[in-house]
Parts: structure tokens; sequence; C-alpha cells
């Protein structure tokens, strides 16, 4: 049973309306409604006053999400370092040209700095998909949108799967390329 479900069915075993446990946990009754159509999950703050209020133990009142919230976590958790690594990654080709460029070994060094930052942030995103066996881009959408891949689909997709792993390596290094030429020239244009 998930946790909107709980919440549901022990609000109504005491006879609390949307309004009067919204008013006990100091909450909208919005935020009530939203907690019981699976729209958003109650922080571990609201957990525990729920359990609290409802003589339940916290395992009683999420047993079944704990797994949805593993996922959601690494889900948010992958979303960041897949920001940070793409963020540094353009940056230290972005930039890198002109700052090795305009400051020699210091530029080269704080592109190193950038480069690495990113290759550290990518490095987080492969572990998060290794510990939920995720591959293709298909299982990597799933993954995102709280949704599984039945077996079926899962094997059609791994089935391709060194075809996308090549052509994610040749078109990333031609974006690269791109990217640094395109650097390499505005950086000549402004120094002469």
């Amino acid at each position: 049973m998930k946790v909107h479900e709980q919440i549901r069915k022990y609000r109504k075993q005491y006879n609390f309306s949307q309004e009067e446990l919204a008013d006990k946990i100091y909450v909208s009754r919005q935020t009530i409604s939203n907690w019981e159509n699976g729209k958003s999950y109650p922080d571990i703050e609201n957990l525990l006053i729920l359990s609290t209020l409802f003589h339940i133990t916290l395992d009683e009142l999420i047993k079944g999400d704990i797994e949805v919230m593993r996922k959601e976590l690494d889900n948010h958790v992958m979303d960041v370092w897949t920001g940070v690594m793409l963020i540094f990654l353009v940056l230290g080709v972005v930039a890198g040209i002109p700052l090795t460029y305009a400051l020699s070994w210091w530029g080269f060094g704080i592109t190193i700095v950038l480069l690495a930052i990113g290759m550290g942030a990518s490095i987080k995103v492969e572990l998060i998909k290794k510990r939920h066996n995720i591959k293709t881009f298909k299982e990597i959408m799933a993954f995102t949108e709280n949704k599984n891949l039945n077996l079926e689909d899962r094997l059609k997709s791994q089935k391709g799967y060194w075809k996308e792993q090549l052509l994610m390596i040749v078109g990333s290094t031609i974006i690269t390329l791109m990217l640094a030429l395109v650097a390499l020239i505005i950086t000549k244009l402004i120094m002469n």
C-alpha cells in the first residue's frame, strides 16, 4: 500500500476531514489533498507527525513506499549530478581554450579542474545507473519518470545497446571538437 492510500485510510478511520487533518499538522488542506492523490509526498517531519497522530509506526505508514522513495531520491540525485556534469564539461570546453590562451599554464590548470569536476559528476551518474541496472536511453527515461520497463521492452532496448553507446561517444566527441573549435576561433578574433 502506498503512503497516499495510507494517509487517506487513517484520516477516514479517525474521521478527520482533510481540513481538520491539515489544521492538526499545520499544513494546507490542498497539501493533504495532494498527498492523498499521490501528487506530492510528505517530508520526513510530516511523516513522523502523521504516524504519531494516527498512533502507528513510521514503518506502517510508509510500508510499500520505501523503494519508491529510494528511487525518487536517486532520481533527484541523478538529475543534480547530470546538471553538474553538463555545466562543468561545457565550461571546460568552451572556456578552456580562451583561458589557456590568455593565462597560459594557469588557464590550462583551471580548464583541467573544470573538466575533472565534470568527469567526477559523470562517474556519480554512472554509479546511480549501475545501482539501478540502467543502460539504455529508454531505461533512463523510464527511471526519471518513475516507471518500470517490462522485461520484453528492457531486452529490446538493450539489444542495440552497443550501437547507442558508440553513437553517444562519436556524437559527444564531435560536439566537443566543434565547441572547442568555435571557442578557439572566437579567442583568436578577440586577441588579434
